[in-house]
């Protein structure tokens, strides 16, 4: 079966209408146009980038487009625009899309990824993966180094095992101890409560001999974090920026970061191109069995309770680490 798809039939979407409210929606399923293919949506990965949107800023607008922030989809190809080749229809695959908080989403034909068999039946939120490999690239962690990572939840978990894996002494650093849990059997060497600032310098120091760390991967996106990532950073080593810092400006140590020689790097990318590398990574991370994500896919909500997963990523109770929204 190839060829464009009309809107034929109904989908559910949730639309955002106001700070910390959604409204779930019958609305056209969307048509593929050129180039484009249609995902019947399994499921999509909730991200804290979207926390920012639901607490209302003044330059959100309300209400949001049908299936808005969503952007960890996973499903099947239903329907091929015209002129798309090497896809089909009934392929499971992870794709780089906008709208996926609804039964189906449209995406670029080279932002979609196939699926092997061996991952039949496994969540995929392909961005969130992809993300993690392309900081991993990035930070140049190898064998010997000592690695702090501050911050794990879903990201930090991740980056904890491929950091471990790669014959790096990792310290993880976070405020819950579920978090701490977490990192140690994604293989943290070290963890440290992060609730005293001083004290934390401390005992990395004490931990490091003194020398601090090659590598120090921030990935909470507050000012306080950041801060802390420049004071353990060793003098030429490398600071990483995973954070998602959008709740205003940041100041930034430069006398420290000058003096101690930093190379500093913003983690976050915005080429579709090296998305899309990063989750083909990722797949085959987990098609190999090197990395297995399951166990920190903590919660699961049906579409209609898209507000309850958005607040507990929000809140992050105890035993929380990553929320999927799923369909039936």
């Amino acid at each position: 079966m190839t060829g464009r798809a009309t809107a034929d039939g109904a989908m559910r979407a949730a639309v955002l209408t106001g700070p910390g409210r959604i409204r779930i929606e019958q609305v056209p399923r969307p048509a593929p146009a050129p180039g484009q293919v249609r995902i019947r949506l399994e499921g999509c990965g909730v991200c804290a980038s979207n926390l920012t949107p639901w607490s209302g800023p003044d330059w959100m607008s309300f209400p949001t487009r049908p299936g808005d922030l969503g952007h960890e989809g996973w499903g099947v190809i239903d329907a091929l625009g015209d002129g798309v080749e090497g896809l089909a229809i009934g392929q499971r695959v992870a794709a780089l899309s906008y709208r996926s908080y609804a039964e189906y989403d449209l995406a670029e034909a080279d932002a979609v990824l196939p699926l092997p068999e061996q991952l039949s039946g496994q969540p995929l939120p392909g961005e969130p993966l992809g993300c993690a490999m392309n900081i991993f690239r990035r930070s140049e962690i190898s064998e010997g180094q000592t690695v702090a990572i501050i911050g794990v939840g879903f990201l930090g978990a991740i980056l904890t095992r491929l950091a471990s894996d790669a014959g790096a002494r990792v310290i993880a650093i976070s405020r819950r101890p579920f978090s701490l849990e977490v990192a140690r059997r994604m293989g943290a060497a070290e963890t440290i409560v992060m609730d005293d600032h001083t004290a934390i310098i401390e005992r990395v120091k004490e931990l490091t001999g003194g020398a601090f760390c090659e590598r120090v991967i921030e990935a909470v996106g507050y000012q306080w974090p950041l801060d802390l990532a420049a004071e353990l950073t060793r003098e030429r080593g490398r600071l990483i920026v995973a954070g998602y810092h959008q709740d205003g400006p940041r100041q930034v140590n430069m006398w420290l970061w000058n003096w101690r020689g930093l190379d500093v790097i913003n983690a976050h990318e915005r080429d579709p191109k090296v998305y899309m590398a990063g989750i083909r990574e990722a797949v085959d991370a987990l098609a190999s069995g090197r990395l297995d994500p399951r166990s920190l896919y903590t919660h699961s909500y049906p579409l209609e309770r898209l507000d309850d997963a958005l607040n507990a990523t929000r809140d992050r109770p105890d035993g929380f680490l990553k929320a999927l929204v799923t369909f039936a």
